[in-house]
């Protein structure tokens, strides 16, 4: 019997010697990760409407922002109460596999959400009384 060269059928634990625990290999290495991308090369846009009104969205938010740094953060804070207030519009009626990136949550909790942050952003930007510059 030769112990530097076990039967490679041999059970471990036997008696052939060795360790009793199973033979795991929990770390595959590494070159058998593929280096691609799951998904398709060449494309770069949404495959939702959701998808494209959650790009308009931050893009109107962009806007929003870019009027509020310029001094008038009533009118910026309005875009943004918009954008958000289309964005549940837009999740209340499209049907859930369109959704794409506005589906976070349920449909009724996304439209809730969204909506009550608009309504509020655009009570706030007309209630609040101006202010003396100082």
């Amino acid at each position: 019997m030769d112990l530097r060269d076990p039967d490679p059928d041999a059970t471990a634990g036997d008696e052939h010697g060795g360790d009793s625990r199973p033979e795991t290999d929990l770390d595959p290495p590494v070159d058998d990760v593929l280096p691609e991308s799951a998904e398709p090369e060449g494309r770069r846009y949404p495959s939702t409407i959701g998808g494209m009104i959650y790009l308009a969205v931050l893009g109107i938010s962009g806007v929003g922002l870019g009027i509020v740094s310029h001094g008038d953060w009533r009118l910026g804070v309005k875009w943004i109460s918009g954008a958000l207030v289309a964005a549940a519009v837009v999740r209340l009626v499209i049907p859930a596999p369109q959704a794409g990136m506005l589906a976070v949550r349920r449909r009724a909790v996304d439209v809730v959400i969204l909506a009550a942050l608009g309504v509020a952003l655009w009570f706030l930007s007309t209630s609040i009384p101006n202010q003396p510059v100082l």
